[in-house]
């Protein structure tokens, strides 16, 4: 799934490819959009990480759930998206367009890719950026998108398999988040029983690209013995990244959970462990 800049331009101007940017902010929901408005790869639509790539938040679900399927296929009509588009997705940080491309994913799309390294791998090959405001939708199209449920996990698919010692459970969050000594945003702290720790932004080189495929198999050569793996973060964004790591180091059955911590801990009977309970 992840290009490098050299084949996404290729894939452009020779496929038609389209390139769409996921460029967000957890702490300011319009920053993305702003930064899209300044600069963009040629051609570029822009995804809301809320707005378009999230349901509404409801009392159960997490922070980020996902959209109704019939919001979502609105959504990639009306930036002109449909099962024959070839999408490139990109952002600068690898979580919101790994949460898009695993979306396509999960609805069957296949012709979806990443770029690897994001906009800034872009910006030092010395590519072209536009600033042109890219308006285009699809008015008629039959579509058989719908969501695979071999990809997602819910709430009550953890529980069940919780103590499943065939199933790898994997918390993305970063080491002091996962052993409850700090929680910025949920109302608990912690992590799900059995959970082993990942953090997502070991996926990357210090120049922001994905590790190779050699790396990221030895990174997660511990999970060889799970015949699946259950992928978790705070609200179902920065485990995506883990999610298409995994599929890149030849990892095949592997679920993310959507709702993540965030939805765990609105029910009271799920337990939460803690560094000092283990």
């Amino acid at each position: 799934m992840l290009v490098s800049v050299q084949e996404a331009k290729t894939m452009y101007e020779e496929l038609g490819a389209t390139f769409v940017d996921c460029r967000f902010d957890l702490q300011d929901d319009q920053l993305g959009f702003q930064n899209y408005e300044a600069f963009h790869l040629p051609g570029a639509v822009y995804l809301h990480l809320e707005q378009d790539l999230s349901g509404s938040v409801e009392a159960t679900g997490g922070r980020h759930p996902l959209p109704h399927l019939d919001s979502f296929v609105q959504t990639l009509k009306a930036k002109g998206i449909d099962d024959e588009t070839v999408i490139i997705a990109y952002d600068d940080n690898h979580a919101f367009a790994s949460r898009f491309a695993w979306m396509m994913k999960a609805i069957g799309h296949q012709q979806v890719y990443i770029l690897n390294g994001g906009i800034k791998a872009w910006r030092n090959m010395g590519y072209p950026l536009s600033t042109e405001k890219v308006e285009r939708s699809i008015e008629t199209s039959e579509q058989s998108w719908v969501f695979d449920e071999n990809l997602i996990a819910t709430q009550e698919y953890v529980r069940r398999h919780i103590e499943d010692e065939q199933i790898a459970l994997i918390d993305s969050r970063n080491y002091d988040r996962f052993i409850g000594k700090v929680e910025p945003i949920d109302v608990k702290a912690g992590h799900i029983p059995s959970a082993k720790n990942f953090d997502w932004m070991n996926l990357f080189k210090e120049d922001g690209l994905f590790k190779h495929e050699d790396e990221l198999k030895t990174y997660f050569s511990s999970l060889e013995m799970y015949k699946e793996i259950i992928v978790y973060c705070g609200s179902g964004v920065t485990a995506a990244p883990n999610v298409i790591a995994l599929w890149e180091a030849g990892y095949n059955n592997v679920k993310l959970y959507v709702g993540s911590f965030s939805d765990w801990i609105t029910n009271e009977d799920n337990e939460v462990m803690t560094f000092e309970e283990e």
